[in-house]
């Protein structure tokens, strides 16, 4: 079917899905010339209430050309002033645009966005919010921006809102980003669906690429949407001054209208927990949890190697000394606070008082740079080894048991293997060399031993086709009763 389909229909379909959305730029660039923000807040003049539904109607024969010939919509879309902002999920494809380009509802997106040819004259019609990276307070001015937006009695249009943040493969509703739920003001959540045969719509961090899933998806003779607007939701005073309980709340009644689970974990934690390292972090690692805790901080482990730098020279300076909670929020130059003291906590394996700062540094090494397995390795020879650039076996435990955020491991048999010579001691370099030659060291000496094979053939496997891990979610990862496990019990 995929290769009758590709030599006949997909280049009819592909030709007629890029003739639209050309012919919808001129209307969108007239209408949007020389607007300005005071004309959004004011009624629709008639000629551009003309300009919306030409454009409407020019979108939907792009999706029909697509194989969207009819979206199922249930429920009743809200007012702008019942409902200022639509939270939609779960987000899974581009072509959860179907929804934007029915409603013409306002979106968050990257300031680059405008700049793309036609699409971005498209983009700008719609008045968005954009997010510029490059700006180091955006963040801050785009919540602001929403705020200003959804306080103002319906004025503006309703600005549509994916709240995860990121493609999902919709088994699950990952963690809600707080920025739809801040003004607190009533939100409408929109679920959608995808009951097709065949999932060609799904396009996430892993997976097929997005012109394969084009492509896949214009193979097929019919695609189905299901579109719900569900009631709207009315924060109440709890939620209002709470953004994040506002959220959960939000994300369950969307879960139980589309029947699936939710998880705790974010598209971060996923990536981290899939990472493809030579280290997989088993099932009950305690680094999922730290790095929550590291957010939680304001802390973005994507910016954060320059500051792993500044601590790492730190702590060489502190010869091996252990560090209380007071000295350890002096190190991090964070106050005292509810998270840190859990964070503290993590790494309090004798419930003593005092930590060892250097497994802290190789846990944020491993959460910053989750695929750079020999990367943290070499920064943890540099905390552990003597003035001779060595390190013992009990230091390679101590090393593996932080970066893999597990309580116990044999690493006598990975020892031996790269100790050669048998002297007890060993480089980086002779680390390193033996990496090289044995890629999969960690399969071969470490998980065999200490999780056995079929533990380890679990743990090799964790991921899912397009990329979710749900075997990590709190609902299926066994005994999650106490988050703040101990890295050491």
């Amino acid at each position: 079917q995929i290769a009758f389909m590709t030599l006949t229909l997909f280049p009819i379909r592909l030709f007629f899905a890029a003739f639209m959305m050309l012919l919808a730029w001129p209307f969108a660039f007239i209408a949007s010339m020389g607007s300005e923000e005071q004309e959004l807040e004011k009624p629709l003049s008639w000629w551009r209430k003309i300009v919306d539904i030409l454009l409407k109607a020019i979108m939907r024969m792009m999706w029909l050309a697509g194989g969207f010939h009819w979206i199922n919509v249930k429920g009743r879309r809200a007012l702008p002033a019942e409902a200022a902002i639509l939270t939609v999920a779960p987000h899974s494809s581009y072509f959860d645009a179907i929804p934007v380009t029915m409603t013409f509802a306002s979106i968050v997106m990257k300031a680059e966005s405008k700049d793309i040819p036609v699409w971005g004259t498209l983009i700008k019609y719609i008045r968005p919010v954009f997010v510029s990276r490059s700006d180091q307070d955006s963040r801050r001015k785009t919540v602001e921006e929403i705020k200003r937006r959804a306080q103002s009695d319906g004025k503006w249009p309703q600005i549509m809102i994916f709240p995860e943040g990121t493609c999902t493969n919709r088994s699950c509703l990952i963690t809600f980003k707080p920025g739809a739920f801040i003004p607190g003001v009533p939100v409408q959540p929109v679920v959608l669906r995808y009951p097709n045969k065949l999932d060609t719509i799904t396009w996430t961090w892993q997976g097929p690429g997005a012109f394969e899933i084009l492509w896949l998806t214009l193979c097929q003779f019919h695609n189905s949407v299901e579109i719900e607007f569900l009631p709207v939701y009315i924060p109440s005073e709890e939620e209002r001054k709470n953004p994040v309980l506002y959220a959960n709340n939000v994300r369950r009644v969307m879960a139980e209208a589309l029947g699936v689970s939710v998880t705790d974990y974010t598209f971060e934690d996923c990536q981290l927990a899939l990472a493809e390292g030579q280290l997989r972090l088993p099932s009950d690692t305690c680094l999922l949890e730290f790095a929550k805790l590291v957010r939680s901080l304001g802390l973005k482990p994507e910016t954060l190697e320059d500051d792993l730098d500044k601590y790492a020279a730190s702590a060489m300076k502190m010869k091996k000394e252990k560090v209380d909670l007071k000295e350890f929020s002096a190190y991090l130059e964070f106050p005292v606070s509810q998270t840190l003291e859990s964070m503290f906590a993590l790494f309090d394996e004798n419930e003593d008082g005092v930590i060892d700062i250097r497994e802290f540094i190789i846990a944020l090494s491993v959460v910053c740079k989750p695929s750079k397995t020999l990367e943290t390795i070499q920064l943890a020879f540099q905390l552990y080894q003597s003035e001779s650039g060595t390190i013992t076996e009990e230091d390679l435990a101590h090393i593996l048991k932080t970066a893999m955020g597990v309580s116990q491991i044999d690493v006598t048999h990975l020892f031996r293997a790269v100790d050669e010579e048998e002297k007890g001691k060993i480089t980086y370099d002779d680390f390193y060399t033996f990496a090289e030659l044995h890629p999969h060291f960690a399969e071969d000496y470490l998980y065999a031993d200490q999780m056995g094979a079929e533990s380890s053939l679990e743990t090799s496997s964790l991921s899912t086709p397009n990329g979710i891990c749900t075997d990590f979610s709190p609902d299926s990862a066994g005994d999650r009763k106490n988050p703040l496990q101990k890295k050491l019990n």
